[in-house]
């Protein structure tokens, strides 16, 4: 069995959600808001592969719902996600859910996939428990992002210069940076840059100089 750590007794009761289930909805719910945050934009087109306990019961126990609200920028406790299908479809937004048989590690796992002309982002998340999740997966490179600590996600141009002057903003400030991973579409075209920083000291301001980079298309922030 996998080992899975909670850092507090509130992961294990849960947090305010609306559903049945912290796992089938409002960790899903926070996966489909992190890829939104990522994506940036709104989708033509999404396309949610769904594993496990997650394909057998995602009608049921209201999952579908919570993934396309999370997609569309709500919170799990938003009182809209009930209504979120509904709303997709009236934006124009296509939607399809893909029941998978695939063996994967996690039974609550999802393969999310947003489409808009030539931009396309997949990413993988793991509803855990308690509302907590795990990223494993954005655009077929293989992380590991709880979501536990501060984190920042940036979309950038891929062009020379861009990770330099990200690591400048960090440095100055003495904050220290646990983690760095980055992935791209393709040469030349957008790259996402992944930083798990050890606090959030000076956080606004951060955020502020990153969106004002040269090449900077997207800044989000999760803690």
């Amino acid at each position: 069995m996998a080992d899975l750590r909670f850092n507090s007794v509130f992961d294990i009761i849960g947090p305010v959600m609306i559903g049945p289930s912290s796992s089938h909805t409002a960790g899903a719910a926070r996966i489909g808001k992190v890829v939104h945050d990522i994506f940036g934009e709104k989708p033509d087109k999404i396309t949610i592969d769904l594993y496990e306990s997650f394909a057998k019961t995602y009608r049921g126990h209201g999952t579908d719902v919570a993934i396309v609200g999370g997609l569309l920028g709500m919170h799990p406790d938003d009182t809209r996600l009930s209504t979120s299908l509904k709303l997709a479809y009236e934006d124009g937004i296509k939607v399809a859910f893909v029941p998978k048989s695939d063996k994967v590690s996690h039974p609550n796992t999802t393969k999310i996939t947003m489409i808009k002309g030539d931009h396309k982002l997949s990413v993988t998340g793991i509803s855990i428990g308690g509302g907590n999740i795990q990223i494993s997966e954005i655009n077929g490179l293989k992380i590991s992002l709880s979501m536990g600590v501060p984190t920042y996600i940036l979309v950038q141009q891929d062009v020379p210069g861009v990770i330099t002057k990200v690591t400048d903003i960090f440095t100055k400030r003495g904050i220290n940076i646990g983690t760095m991973t980055v992935t791209r579409e393709s040469k030349g075209k957008q790259a996402i840059t992944i930083i798990e920083v050890d606090d959030t000291k000076d956080q606004k301001e951060i955020m502020e100089e990153l969106r004002s980079l040269e090449n900077m298309v997207n800044v989000t922030f999760f803690n």
